[in-house]
């Protein structure tokens, strides 16, 4: 490919495939988590562990094989790395209490007020534009969100301080990963960064287990299920969304992967026959419009900054 054409190997078109191709990745997770819980006495939170420390063992083995001694995290780089895998364990157990306390739907509205946190700390610590694009695109994802959770969900949460602030570290500590994740990119490749996030994350979620009922979750022909929560949902979501960070700014990128919750919405509909309301139909559609916002061939096919400034 020639360095005159406007797909070059540096292009930004690589940044937005990736956070697309891994939010698809990450919304099959919602199947397998409903096939594995419908099929044995696993929490949601033993389920969490369980998945992490298995891709952690995937990561470490495959950062061994590519990278070896060429791994090694600065000293100076410890902390960030140390606060990128607290965040990660830490939003899963958010995650989990969130939908106990407030319910899925309200949970969902939650997490989609993420990228706007994303992207006024990116505005005061990197310096990023805060374009009308990007302004209009939070909103009509955060609406499309609404629209695709329920209308009545919200009203009827029980609002508890529990459940405030459940609802507050959600979006928080998502935030912080991609953040954190974004920084951690520009002096790491991606293989390494997960190895050690995942491994803290883990250390996180190991108190949680003590006092599980059920702590194991393969239970029959579940290991196969398991075996995609793991290979594909996490594994290959979160290789390929790390490497979309390296391409795009955090504030995209945060945007671009509020498409799992169409994409989950898709999956559920044609495997698990979950319906569609019209009101929810047109809330993927509003979320698409948000996202589809984003792609002009001027921000596509530009060439890709390795780091923010």
């Amino acid at each position: 490919m020639s360095a005159s054409s406007p797909i070059s190997v540096n292009s930004d078109i690589f940044g937005y495939l990736a956070i697309l191709t891994a939010s698809t990745f990450w919304a099959t997770s919602g199947i397998f988590i409903k096939l594995i819980m419908n099929n044995s006495q696993a929490s949601a939170i033993v389920l969490a562990f369980w998945r992490d420390l298995a891709a952690f063992f995937v990561f470490f083995f495959l950062n061994i094989l590519l990278y070896g001694s060429d791994s090694r995290v600065k000293r100076s780089d410890w902390p960030w790395v140390v606060a990128l895998g607290l965040s990660l364990g830490l939003f899963h157990v958010g995650l989990n209490f969130g939908v106990f306390l407030n319910g899925a739907a309200v949970t969902t509205i939650q997490q989609a007020a993420m990228p706007a946190i994303v992207i006024v700390v990116e505005r005061i610590i990197w310096r990023e534009s805060l374009t009308r694009k990007k302004i209009t695109s939070i909103l009509l994802i955060f609406t499309g969100t609404v629209l695709m959770s329920g209308l009545t969900a919200i009203g009827e949460a029980d609002v508890s301080i529990a459940g405030v602030l459940a609802g507050f570290s959600i979006p928080s500590l998502y935030a912080a990963w991609s953040l954190l994740g974004k920084k951690m990119r520009c002096s790491y490749s991606a293989l390494p960064i997960l190895t050690y996030a995942f491994g803290f994350a883990v250390m996180v979620l190991l108190p949680f287990q003590f006092n599980a009922i059920h702590p194991w979750p393969i239970a029959g022909n579940t290991w196969l299920w398991f075996a995609g929560l793991v290979g594909l949902s996490t594994v290959g979501g979160f290789l390929i969304y790390t490497f979309g960070l390296g391409r795009l700014s955090a504030g995209v990128v945060t945007i671009l992967a509020m498409s799992e919750i169409v994409f989950s919405a898709v999956l559920a509909y044609i495997y698990l026959n979950e319906t569609l309301t019209l009101i929810e139909l047109i809330g993927a559609l509003v979320i698409a419009a948000g996202i589809a916002s984003l792609f002009t061939p001027s921000s596509v096919f530009k060439r890709s900054r390795a780091c923010l400034p």
